[in-house]
């Protein structure tokens, strides 16, 4: 009888492989080659799921995208408001190894998105939906302030010392620090 492949497990286990590939070696190493023998599996295994190296980063991104709003959905964070913002947007950033991969996958789609449409959707999509989480929290936070404006600007801050940490400029404490200030304001 021949092997059923469950088709859902098997991109999830090639997801986590990629995660692992960056982790330990970064983004610039992800290739098909590598995610193979990170899983276990062959190249030629991995062409019948992703032709091409931005279409297994595209993947990853997907899953990084999924992953955080399970994560966030599934908060129930105590306290004000500002501090409830605050935990939730760490989700977003990298304050560990695990989440330092996710943010470099999302981050790596800047430079990637510009010259590929494919990769450019996923780019918006991650773009548009943290975009909207930091609008919904802002009008929280800031209820007299433009919600729009606000957003924008909390986005822009969050996405800015998540590069600076990925770029060794901050620690992950002077971010938690710095975002924490941005919030009281």
């Amino acid at each position: 009888m021949p092997k059923i492949v469950d088709h859902a497990v098997r991109r999830q286990e090639l997801a986590a492989a990629v995660g692992r590939v960056i982790a330990r070696d970064g983004v610039a190493e992800v290739s098909i080659r590598s995610v193979a023998a990170e899983s276990g599996w062959s190249s030629g295994s991995m062409r019948h799921y992703f032709a091409t190296r931005g279409e297994l980063l595209a993947f990853a991104c997907e899953q990084v995208i999924d992953q955080v709003t399970e994560r966030i959905t599934a908060m129930s964070p105590r306290g004000d408001v500002r501090e409830a913002a605050f935990l939730i947007l760490l989700e977003t950033m990298p304050v560990d190894p695990p989440r330092r991969a996710e943010a470099e996958i999302a981050f790596s789609f800047l430079a990637l998105g510009l010259g590929d449409p494919a990769l450019a959707a996923v780019q918006k999509r991650h773009f548009a939906q943290m975009y909207d989480l930091c609008r919904q929290l802002a009008t929280q936070v800031w209820p007299d302030r433009d919600g729009e404006s606000a957003g924008r600007r909390l986005h822009a801050v969050v996405d800015g010392l998540t590069v600076h940490v990925l770029a060794g400029h901050l620690t992950v404490d002077e971010m938690m620090r710095q975002l924490e200030d941005y919030l009281k304001a």
